[in-house]
């Protein structure tokens, strides 16, 4: 085997894999433990397990990486993963935080994810998904989001967060890579419920509602660290341009 092959088979490894994971891990802990962190709205999740309510958690794909640790432990969380190779790259670096992950979206291999998704919700656990993932339009809520929580019978709990030192990837979701060091914040917004006879304008008009709601969170983090929206950033479902941000 030449070296060129051997190597390409190593990148593709699962050694490679776990070592990836481990190193990701070890970032978001890193991060979180360097920075200042303040926390809002989270009585609402408390509120929702205290009446033995489970709820979808919906953050964007791009405000993925500290989620984690939005998390304290109330319900088994478990999160919607796509399962392409980077997506199981981010799978693994959750089970270190206890997170278990489940491989689909909203709208790829749909079915099998949307039966474990409500399995978990009906033994009392929690689901994390990121309406605009796994490939966009970014900060574009998908309606699978809105009916799965329709068919379970449960809320849907906006997200986010921001932090002070970052860098915005130019990538379609424009990740937000938070840097050490920093403030940070953690956004939790109001209970959306769902009606379970809602037609097919008004699971239209919820769908629009939670994408508003999501965006103008995003906004109010990014305010409370100290950024503006970055001028690329037209609002929801309108991606643009996409070039580096750094943010020190």
């Amino acid at each position: 085997m030449s070296r060129s092959r051997a190597w390409r088979r190593f990148l593709r490894s699962d050694a490679l894999r776990r070592i990836a994971c481990r190193i990701t891990h070890c970032y978001i802990r890193f991060v979180y433990l360097t920075s200042r962190w303040s926390v809002e709205g989270d009585d609402w999740t408390c509120r929702l397990t205290r009446e033995g309510r489970t709820f979808i958690v919906a953050f964007w794909h791009g405000r993925l990486l500290m989620m984690p640790l939005a998390w304290h432990g109330l319900a088994p969380f478990h999160m919607l993963i796509s399962a392409h190779r980077d997506g199981r790259i981010i799978a693994g670096a959750m089970t270190y935080f206890g997170i278990e992950t489940i491989a689909g979206s909203t709208s790829r291999g749909g079915s099998s994810a949307l039966r474990k998704i409500l399995k978990r919700l009906k033994e009392g656990g929690c689901v994390g998904i990121t309406p605009d993932g796994p490939r966009g339009p970014a900060m574009t809520v998908s309606i699978g989001i809105v009916n799965i929580a329709r068919l379970a019978g449960v809320p849907i709990v906006p997200v986010t967060y921001a932090t002070s030192r970052r860098r915005e990837l130019a990538s379609w979701d424009r990740f937000h890579l938070a840097l050490p060091f920093g403030r940070g914040v953690f956004l939790f917004g109001e209970p959306i419920e769902i009606d379970a006879e809602l037609d097919e304008t008004g699971l239209e008009d919820v769908r629009c509602l939670i994408e508003a709601r999501m965006v103008e969170m995003v906004r109010e983090a990014d305010r409370r660290v100290g950024h503006h929206s970055s001028s690329h950033w037209t609002g929801a479902g309108s991606v643009g341009p996409v070039r580096p941000v750094t943010d020190e």
